[in-house]
């Protein structure tokens, strides 16, 4: 598994805590296990590693288990810093799922100082290798931008629901059956959609690789600024290729995300003539006051602005 860091972390996360919040975290964790008594509405507790695969195992579980993020809505997941209050959380969380593939830098550690069993997502995902950088060869871990792909996280998250509680495997399985549903119809828009794109437009230009397997499932090209964010500092030479890439397939629009910084990409814009596309979201959601609260408004939001932009910018 990738670690999306610069450098591999050599002592447990506990052990990189000042003492103090060491200290705090360890009451915590006492006072919170030490009671012995069960949630007030008697519910199992599933922590989730960030806000998108929160939402997709909401979903799943139809009210039955009461899911959780670890991260919030906005954060940057790939290099996040637990704090001694996700420990605690941890501590009481009868199961955690996370996405694998090297996406959270920082789960393995964290799961060193927690007793939760986890199930990873992504088993099963016929993943797509980053293509330049420094994890060039490593499975892309933003496998949740495929609606196909997003199929398989919901067996995942079914199947791992059902281990946890057999009595619920009915209500997993239906629910399951009724979210995947949902997630197709954003596949079938995109097809119909996109096949009114020039086929010469057909390009995705992001700031991070992201899109990696939205772009497979949408027969479209992609280019991207940097592969992830966790060295989001876009080279000149990477700068100039895209550029490049831009002026020469005339792709009509670009775009960036919304937990990065846009201004290259809106100087790439600037240089090529092509227009700055809507804000994607891809590593969390919003508030729910906001634009994508929930997974299937990230998919829509996402599959509309790259619509959008490649459609009226290509006219």
């Amino acid at each position: 598994m990738p670690n999306f860091r610069d450098e591999a972390p050599t002592k447990t996360w506990s052990a990189r805590l000042p003492a103090a919040l060491l200290t705090l975290a360890l009451t915590l964790i006492a006072c919170a296990t030490s009671t012995g008594q069960p949630r007030e509405d008697g519910r199992l507790l599933v922590l989730t590693t960030f806000t998108v695969i929160a939402d997709m195992a909401r979903n799943v579980a139809d009210g039955r288990v009461e899911v959780a993020s670890l991260t919030r809505p906005g954060a940057e997941i790939h290099g996040y810093e637990p704090t001694p209050e996700d420990l605690v959380r941890g501590q009481g969380a009868d199961l955690i799922l996370e996405n694998g593939l090297g996406l959270e830098a920082w789960f393995a550690q964290f799961t060193e100082d927690v007793q939760a069993p986890t199930a990873v997502l992504t088993e099963g995902i016929e993943t797509i290798p980053i293509s330049s950088g420094g994890y060039e060869g490593e499975p892309n871990p933003h496998a949740w931008m495929s609606p196909d792909n997003a199929h398989v996280y919901v067996d995942n998250i079914r199947d791992a629901l059902t281990e946890l509680d057999p009595g619920g495997e009915d209500v997993y399985a239906r629910a399951a059956e009724d979210y995947k549903a949902r997630i197709s119809e954003v596949d079938d828009y995109l097809e119909t959609e996109l096949a009114e794109v020039p086929e010469g437009s057909r390009a995705l230009v992001t700031c991070e690789g992201a899109f990696s397997y939205l772009a497979r499932d949408a027969g479209l090209s992609e280019m991207y600024l940097w592969p992830v964010n966790a060295e989001s500092q876009s080279t000149p030479q990477q700068t100039v290729a895209v550029t490049e890439f831009v002026r020469e397939h005339r792709v009509p629009a670009v775009f960036c995300e919304s937990t990065v910084n846009d201004s290259v990409q809106r100087s790439v814009a600037r240089e090529t003539g092509a227009r700055m596309g809507q804000t994607l979201y891809v590593d969390s959601l919003s508030e729910e006051d906001g634009p994508v609260p929930t997974y299937l408004d990230l998919l829509r939001h996402d599959a509309e602005a790259v619509v959008s932009g490649l459609k009226e910018g290509a006219t």
